[in-house]
This record gives structure tokens, C-alpha cells and sequence, in this order.
């Protein structure tokens, strides 16, 4: 899971807050707070990391804590993410992300650096995520639903298909540097991959025994 980096908050959502009896039902102008969350996450949901449009049917606005227990943080812009759809409408099983997770808790906010959400979980071969952290991991497990086969199957496939275009020759260390720094994204900007993390975390690993 990618650190995510908040940056200014849109001038309509600052305005709103401090209106009198201001509320996150009569704010009006959601679209330009999507197209804020959106641009700042890089294009990918704050969760599993698919992609996510500055759109309402295709993406949803997640409050990390939920509005019916922090009514005090429902516009608070360090409280608001952007979330995949996550299949929303099916079966509880089959659904991942914010539509998972709904108005419970998570003790970790990928927008918060001090809680160290990326250095917590990590990518198993197979596509499945999981952290050193025993109870964060029952988090992803049974409130976000991160391990819902479509996601595995996603991690995987970007996975494989990256490590097919490397080939099985012995690689640099400058090379595979290069290789993270453009999954990364770091230097640049602009959406990043779907499902970039996996990658990220896979050369970090290599870079570390060369």
C-alpha cells in the first residue's frame, strides 16, 4: 500500500466548513473535491490501488473515520480519500474497499505518514497482501476485504506480466533502480499503474540482495 500525501484542500470544501450549519450532506461542490482526492492519489484507490476516475459512478468519497462516529471530522480534507467502487451492490463476500469496509474502523490512515501503513504490509507471490502487523492484517482481511480474489488475481497478473517483460536475465542494480523509480513514481507526475505497489514492493526486495 502506497503512503498517500495530502495536499491542499479545495477552496469550496475551506469555505463550506465554515458556514453555519455546514455539514457533509449540504455540500455542493463534491465534484471538485473528487477531482482534488483523485489527482493527489494518483490516480488509484486509497485501498487496493486500482484505478479510480474523478467521477461519481466510478469512484466514491471515503471519510477514513466514518461520519456517524467522528462527526467533528466529516469535512475534515485529512479525513476524506477516494475509493474504488469495490463492487458495491453484491454480496458482502464479494465486495472490498470502502464498500467492505462502511462505517467501521481502521486503526491506520494511508494518509497519515506516522502511522507507516507502507513499511506495515507487504505482497505475497500469489497476489495476496499482508502485514507484520496482526491486527492491521486482520483489517485487510475482514474490513477491507483486500484479498477478495479479483484484487489477488489483479496483484498477480501486473506482477507476472512485469517480471515476463524482464526475462530471467541477472539485472543491474542501476537497472533495477531505474525500474522502481518509474513504478514509484516518485520523480514524476501524472496517474500511476494500477496495482503499482506490488511491483514497487517486489524490486525494493531484489534491490535489497544486490
Amino acid at each position: 500500500m502506497r503512503t498517500i500525501r495530502k495536499g491542499a484542500e479545495p477552496n469550496s470544501l475551506a469555505q463550506h466548513r465554515h458556514t453555519d450549519g455546514a455539514d457533509y450532506q449540504n455540500y455542493r461542490d463534491k465534484d471538485a473535491l473528487r477531482t482534488f482526492l483523485v489527482r493527489e492519489q494518483r490516480g488509484l484507490c486509497c485501498y487496493c490501488m486500482a484505478r479510480v476516475r474523478a467521477d461519481r459512478d466510478a469512484m466514491k468519497i471515503e471519510h477514513w473515520h466514518s461520519q456517524s462516529g467522528h462527526p467533528q471530522e466529516q469535512l475534515d480534507y485529512t479525513n476524506l480519500l477516494a475509493s474504488c467502487m469495490g463492487n458495491d451492490g453484491r454480496y458482502n463476500a464479494e465486495r472490498y474497499c470502502d464498500s467492505s469496509k462502511g462505517e467501521r474502523e481502521l486503526s491506520r490512515n494511508r494518509a497519515n505518514p506516522l502511522h507507516a501503513v507502507e513499511s506495515l504490509t507487504h505482497f505475497l507471490g500469489d497476489g495476496r497482501i499482508a502485514s507484520s502487523n496482526h491486527a492491521f492484517e486482520a483489517e485487510l482481511n475482514q474490513v477491507l476485504n483486500l484479498n477478495v480474489s479479483y484484487l489477488v488475481n489483479s496483484r498477480k497478473g501486473v506482477l507476472t506480466a512485469f517480471q515476463a517483460a524482464m526475462g530471467k536475465r541477472e539485472l543491474s542494480q542501476a537497472v533495477l533502480q531505474k525500474w522502481l523509480e518509474d513504478w514509484d513514481g516518485e520523480s514524476k507526475s501524472g496517474d500511476l499503474r494500477p496495482f503499482c505497489g506490488v511491483v514497487v514492493y517486489w524490486l525494493r526486495k531484489r534491490l535489497a540482495r544486490t
